[in-house]
C-alpha cells in the first residue's frame, strides 16, 4: 500500500490520498469467497460443492464492500501512524476523480486532527474559596426544614391564609372555552408554596369552605404548555376543604423518624452537623472546581474539531430527550434549543481537551488508593456504605467515573497551585443555595 502527502484544508481539516493495489483486494475477495463456499447452503448443491461462479454472484458484492472497507481502514491507519497524526473522529472517504493509475484503487480520506492546546497565564488569575462556619444555629435551621417536610394538616373552619392546604374543584376557560387540562376535582394546593401561578393562589386568600370564586390568571409567555403561553384564563374555583399545617415537635419520636434508633436528640443534632459539614465541604469543592474550569476556558482559546462538537451535541440532545420523557414532558411541544445545546457541547469539548492536556503534560495519575478513598467518601451518604462500595468495585464503568473524578481533582489542585487563591466568607445558606 502507498499513501500520498497530507494536504491541510483548514486549521484542523486534513486530506490524504490513499492508494490500494487492486490485486490485493481481488486476492482477499477470492479468499473470502472460498471460505464461504465451504459452508454455504445453496439449493441443489451439497455444502462445499456449489460452483464459485454462483457463490460470487450471490455474495460477491457484499464481500467486496467488506474487503474494500477493511483495506481502506488499514491504509488510513498506516498513514496516520507514519505521519503521527492525532485524528479526531472518523475519516470521510471520498473518490479520487482524477485517478488514472492502472491496477490501483485511489481515494481521499478527509478528517480532522486534535488541536494544539496552549494554556494561558494562570498566575494572574484569582480563584475565590468559600469559607463558612457551622454551628447550632445551622442545625436549628436544618431541623426546621426537616420538620416542614414532615408537616401534617388539621382541618379548620376559618378563612384560608398563607400556608394553608386547600382542596379544590375548578374549571378554567380561555375565551369562554374549557382548555385541555383546565378541569380538576380534589386538586390540592398549599397557599404560598409557589407550585401554581401566583394569581391563582392570591385569588384564594380569605376564601372559606364551600365558597366558589372566579379568579383571572395570566399565563406567562414562557409557560411550559405552549397552547396557554401568554393567554388569559378565567377559573371558577370551589373550595371543598381548608386545613392548617401542624409541625412535629423536635423530640425523641422525631429523632427516631430520622434514623436515630434510641431517639437521642443530642445524637440527632450531632449527626445533622456531620452531614451538614460533609455537604458544605462538597459545595465548596464544586464552587472551586467550577471557577477553575471556567478560568481554564477563559485563558485557553482553542479551535474545536467540528466532529467532536457534533457528537457531543447529539449525545446531550438524546440524554435531554430521555430525561424529558421520563418526567412526562411532551418533546414535540417543548423543543430543545439547538443553539444552547451546541454552546454547551463546545464548552464540554474544549474543557475535555484542556483537562486531558494538563493530565498528560504534568503526568497526573489516579492511584488505586485514591480511587478507593473517593468511593468510600461517596458511600458515606448512603444507609449501607459497604454495599455501595462493593457495587462500585463490581461495576467497571462506575470505577472509571470515579477514576476520572480523581484525575479532575488533581487538575484542580494543580491549577490552584498556579493561581491566587482568595478566601471568601460565605453564609451556609448562600453556600447551600437556600437563599
Amino acid at each position: 500500500m502507498q499513501h500520498a502527502q497530507i494536504e491541510q484544508l483548514g486549521t484542523l481539516d486534513r486530506r490524504i490520498g490513499l492508494a490500494i493495489p487492486v490485486r490485493e483486494i481481488e486476492t482477499d475477495v477470492s479468499s473470502q469467497l472460498r471460505n464461504i463456499a465451504r459452508t454455504v447452503r445453496i439449493a441443489g448443491f451439497r455444502p462445499g460443492k456449489a460452483p464459485m461462479k454462483l457463490i460470487a454472484q450471490q455474495h460477491g458484492n457484499e464481500v467486496r464492500q467488506e474487503v474494500m472497507g477493511k483495506a481502506i481502514e488499514r491504509a488510513f491507519s498506516q498513514a496516520v501512524s507514519t505521519h503521527q497524526l492525532r485524528v479526531a473522529g472518523y475519516p470521510r472517504i471520498e473518490p479520487k476523480p482524477d485517478s488514472a493509475t492502472e491496477g490501483v484503487f485511489e481515494c481521499y480520506a478527509v478528517f480532522e486532527v486534535f488541536p494544539e492546546v496552549v494554556l494561558g497565564d494562570l498566575s494572574v488569575r484569582e480563584i475565590k474559596r468559600p469559607v463558612f462556619q457551622l454551628g447550632e444555629a445551622e442545625v436549628d435551621t436544618t431541623l426546621a426544614v426537616l420538620a416542614k417536610q414532615r408537616v401534617t394538616y388539621l382541618g379548620v373552619t376559618r378563612a384560608a391564609q398563607e400556608q394553608d392546604r386547600l382542596v379544590l374543584d375548578y374549571e378554567g376557560r380561555v375565551k369562554g372555552e374549557v382548555f385541555e387540562g383546565g378541569e380538576a376535582k380534589g386538586f390540592v394546593v398549599v397557599l404560598g408554596a409557589g407550585r401554581t401561578l401566583p394569581e391563582f393562589e392570591q385569588g384564594l386568600m380569605g376564601a372559606v369552605t364551600g365558597e366558589t370564586r372566579s379568579v383571572e390568571v395570566n399565563f406567562p409567555a414562557d409557560y411550559h404548555a405552549a397552547a396557554l403561553a401568554g393567554k388569559k384564563a378565567q377559573f371558577a374555583i370551589t373550595v371543598q376543604e381548608i386545613s392548617e399545617p401542624v409541625l412535629p415537635e423536635i423530640n425523641t419520636e422525631f429523632a427516631r423518624s430520622l434514623g436515630i434508633s434510641d431517639g437521642d436528640v443530642t445524637a440527632m443534632r450531632a449527626e445533622i452537623l456531620t452531614n451538614l459539614t460533609r455537604e458544605a465541604q462538597q459545595r465548596v469543592k464544586i464552587k472551586i472546581r467550577d471557577q477553575v474550569f471556567q478560568t481554564l476556558l477563559d485563558i485557553t482559546p482553542i479551535e474545536l474539531p467540528k466532529v467532536l462538537v457534533l457528537t457531543e451535541a447529539q449525545r446531550m440532545h438524546e440524554s435531554a430527550q430521555e430525561d424529558m420523557k421520563s418526567r412526562g414532558i411532551d418533546i414535540a411541544q417543548n423543543p430543545l434549543p439547538a443553539e444552547m445545546i451546541e454552546n454547551q457541547a463546545k464548552q464540554r469539548v474544549a474543557l475535555g481537551l484542556i483537562v486531558s492536556h494538563i493530565i498528560q503534560d504534568h503526568q497526573l495519575t489516579a492511584t488505586q488508593g485514591e480511587v478507593i478513598t473517593a468511593i468510600e467518601a461517596l458511600a458515606q451518604s448512603y444507609e449501607d456504605p459497604q454495599g455501595v462500595m462493593d457495587w462500585y468495585r463490581r461495576t467497571p464503568e462506575k470505577m472509571q467515573e470515579v477514576t476520572s473524578s480523581v484525575l479532575e481533582d488533581h487538575v484542580v489542585a494543580w491549577v490552584l497551585s498556579q493561581v491566587k487563591l482568595v478566601d471568601e466568607p460565605m453564609s451556609v445558606e448562600t453556600l447551600m443555595g437556600r437563599e
